[in-house]
């Protein structure tokens, strides 16, 4: 018994343990800590239950619902870490309020889609200026890499080894680290980027790569604002399932790009997925298959895979 008397010391303890553990838990632990106010407003005492957890999952205001199922989703752990203590404790039944997530059909971009974005991103304001550079050059990394928005953002000058076409990728996602090898063309248009950025800030001492023209690290919210100027100028509108294509996106179009130059080749494809799967930092191989996509092209290479695979077993001609 750890002798907790709120629902905040609960949290404390188990965000300093998961914590310790490596997790930084940054949205998690926000809203832990909004569930300990709101078990402290309602004056509740003692353990924690599944009618406090209900109570406030259903106060999320999506309007789906899947925020009410995802609140319930971040205090499963949280029960199940109490409960090591206080027996007593009402672990909520997973999904009860329904599915937590959701796979939001991604904008796999074509190769003209992918012109026309970084040929808008050129014409961004101040014209001739850095910003309108580091939006192109970034939107090309991140489509010839699959680079996460966040991994592309954090690199630093000495993480870009441009004599030998390295990315150092330093403690992302899972508190992982690895290098990404660039391709040729990659690697000069960073460098040809690079001495741009030099040019017009001489002076800057910022260790980032991508810079903006007042010298500082460009955000992630500067980045998504900046996209979203580019998808408007080029009159993009939302697709069928009511989105747009997002800067996300082309992480998504990257693995599928690549599965298919796979499929064309003639390569083993189930063979190659675990080296897809380390180049994207991804911490098992279902989460590469995440990102694959049924496009048109990926569709009929399975087709013409499941002819072949017919034939050779019914000697039937297709």
């Amino acid at each position: 018994m750890n002798g907790w008397t709120s629902m905040h010391e609960r949290v404390q303890a188990y965000l300093q343990t998961r914590r310790a553990m490596g997790y930084q838990l940054h949205i998690e632990g926000e809203q832990l800590q909004r569930f300990a106010r709101f078990a402290e407003q309602q004056a509740h005492q003692g353990a924690l239950t599944l009618d406090l957890a209900v109570a406030w999952a259903n106060l999320s205001t999506t309007v789906t619902g899947i925020g009410r199922a995802r609140r319930l989703e971040t205090i499963r752990p949280l029960a199940k870490y109490c409960a090591l203590f206080e027996p007593e404790t009402e672990i909520p039944p997973p999904n009860l309020l329904g599915p937590a997530h959701r796979r939001l059909v991604p904008h796999i971009y074509s190769e003209h889609e992918l012109a026309d974005l970084l040929d808008a991103a050129h014409s961004l304001h101040p014209v001739g200026g850095l910003r309108p550079a580091t939006l192109r050059c970034l939107i090309g990394l991140l489509a010839c890499t699959g680079l996460r928005v966040a991994e592309a953002l954090h690199l630093n000058r000495a993480d870009v080894d441009l004599d030998g076409g390295i990315l150092c990728i330093r403690q992302t996602k899972f508190r992982k680290s690895r290098y990404v090898p660039l391709h040729p063309t990659t690697r000069e248009a960073l460098a040809d980027y690079a001495r741009f950025r030099n040019h017009c800030l001489p002076l800057s001492q910022a260790p980032a790569f991508f810079l903006f023209d007042n010298g500082r690290a460009v955000q992630g919210d500067q980045a998504r604002y900046a996209f979203g100027l580019i998808r408007s100028r080029l009159g993009w509108a939302s697709s069928a399932q009511g989105r747009r294509p997002r800067l996300y996106d082309l992480r998504h179009t990257f693995a599928c790009r690549r599965l298919l130059t796979w499929y064309q080749e003639g390569q083993e494809v189930h063979q190659l997925i675990p080296h897809l799967a380390t180049y994207l930092g991804h911490a098992k191989v279902s989460d590469t298959y995440w990102y694959l996509t049924g496009t048109t092209e990926l569709l009929a290479v399975a087709a013409e895979r499941f002819e072949q695979f017919a034939h050779q077993n019914t000697g039937v001609q297709p």
